[in-house]
């Protein structure tokens, strides 16, 4: 274990808030590990664009406070993996002021985001939008009026961006997936236990490799670490719920394998 730990900045995804990191801030705290909480849930109309700026003065801000000038760990949900390597890739890209040792994102759409896309699909867009309302959308939403929706499709201007840009050689990127490994439809139950794949041709398949709302192939490009959950199956049988989209920044084993990459210890298991 290292001996002084970097801050880490914490990035919620999409409709989701600072708070979904109180269980893993309780375990940085027992380990000395800074923590500087990002949101941007306040914000009524958000784009990657924006919020990423948002960010980098939050950072900057940060690094005002408490004096910090060295490198940073980053950690994010979801979109919020989507708004940070916008900061990071496009905006500092070529001039690399933002010093990161490692990005860590949790179901992070680096190829896009299928769930984005079905949302808007004329074939099944409205009746998905019904059947995820209430569960994982609000009421009423329509994905037309949501910038950070529109901007993580497949075919979206920043996701084209993005793309250009690449990765940084300088930061160590990993991600960390779930998989209903036992194919139960209680890991996801309103659609099944599966994840809707967008595939490069327009098509639509379902595959049990996915988070309910991620698959893997929306996560895993080359030049980005992966590593797969549940790491056996009776951590998943008991509540296979823990292990879906929503709930991964607050599951236990994921806590584990964050904690694990930040410290340098190794799987005990």
């Amino acid at each position: 274990m290292r001996s002084t730990h970097s801050p880490v900045i914490l990035i919620h995804g999409w409709r989701s808030h600072p708070g979904i990191w109180k269980p893993l801030i309780s375990r940085l705290d027992t380990l000395g590990i800074p923590t500087w909480n990002f949101g941007y849930e306040k914000n009524s109309d958000p784009h990657p664009v924006t919020v990423a700026e948002d960010l980098r003065d939050f950072i900057a801000d940060m690094r005002r406070r408490t004096r910090y000038r060295e490198e940073i760990d980053i950690i994010t949900h979801s979109m919020g993996t989507h708004i940070t390597r916008f900061l990071l890739e496009v905006q500092d890209g070529k001039e690399r002021a933002e010093k990161v040792r490692q990005f860590i994102g949790i179901g992070p759409p680096n190829n896009g985001s299928s769930m984005a896309e079905l949302f808007c699909d004329p074939i099944y867009g409205e009746e998905m939008r019904g059947k995820l309302e209430g569960v994982f959308i609000p009421p009423g939403f329509e994905p037309d009026d949501d910038s950070l929706v529109q901007e993580v499709r497949p075919g979206s201007v920043t996701m084209a961006t993005l793309n250009q840009a690449g990765l940084r050689d300088d930061i160590r990127y990993s991600c960390i997936l779930s998989e209903n490994i036992t194919r139960t439809e209680q890991f996801f139950p309103v659609l099944g236990g599966k994840t809707w794949v967008f595939q490069p041709d327009g098509t639509w398949q379902m595959t049990w490799a996915g988070d309910g709302v991620i698959p893997h192939t929306d996560s895993i490009m080359p030049g980005i670490e992966h590593e797969i959950i549940p790491s056996d199956t009776s951590l998943f049988e008991s509540r296979p719920d823990r292990y879906c989209h929503s709930s991964l920044p607050k599951n236990s084993e994921v806590i584990d394998c964050i904690v694990r990459r930040l410290t340098g210890e190794k799987n005990s298991s």
